[in-house]
């Protein structure tokens, strides 16, 4: 009797070991599909900024023939961040920081046109660029927030065991290296 009593409590232990093994599983999978989804969100706002690039180079253009420099840096760092994989988070983070700084350079020679200040096509994007910017800092939030979450259970014990035998791996965050990147394009629109 004794030696069916110690399989149970085997048995009843390994019952347990295999549902706590799913659950912290689940939590894994589910940190995943979190992460995932906050950086979709950062990839759509950064699109809808790039997509607004090219009508503000555009803009700025008609009225700045001899800041071509400038409109060409802004085209490039735009076309430099749209060719990295959207899985790169490292790298897109490293390219939307240029391309925020190209495009404060951009509203930096915008102030020196006040014609260009008073077009409302041109303070319409102002407004739609910070408002992007915005939209873009909050998701970057969330997405560093999921991240966390997710790396936290990755290398907490014990659900680091599962997460290493199940092919888990530590997230990157949504970062800008340089300090001078980190600072937000001045857009707000001045009469």
């Amino acid at each position: 009797m004794s030696g069916s009593m110690g399989t149970v409590i085997i048995l009843g232990l390994v019952v347990l070991l295999v549902v706590y093994g799913v659950f912290v599983y689940n939590g894994l999978v589910r940190a995943r599909q979190i992460v995932e989804e906050a950086w979709s969100g950062i990839d759509v706002q950064l699109k809808r900024r790039a997509d607004l690039v090219p009508n503000l180079v555009e803009t700025v253009r008609g009225y700045t023939d001899h800041e071509a420099n400038t409109l060409r840096e802004v085209t490039e760092m735009r076309a430099r961040a749209q060719a990295l994989p959207s899985d790169d988070v490292k790298g897109r983070a490293a390219a939307e920081g240029l391309l925020g700084q190209a495009l404060g350079r951009l509203m930096a020679v915008a102030e020196a046109y006040p014609d260009l200040k008073a077009n409302e096509n041109f303070a319409q994007l102002q407004r739609s660029l910070e408002t992007l910017e915005n939209e873009i800092q909050m998701s970057r939030r969330y997405y560093n927030g999921a991240a966390r979450d997710l790396n936290i259970k990755v290398e907490s014990v014990p659900s680091n065991i599962v997460a290493g035998a199940f092919g888990f791996r530590k997230t990157e965050y949504f970062e800008i290296e340089d300090a001078r990147d980190r600072a937000v394009p001045d857009v707000k629109f001045s009469q």
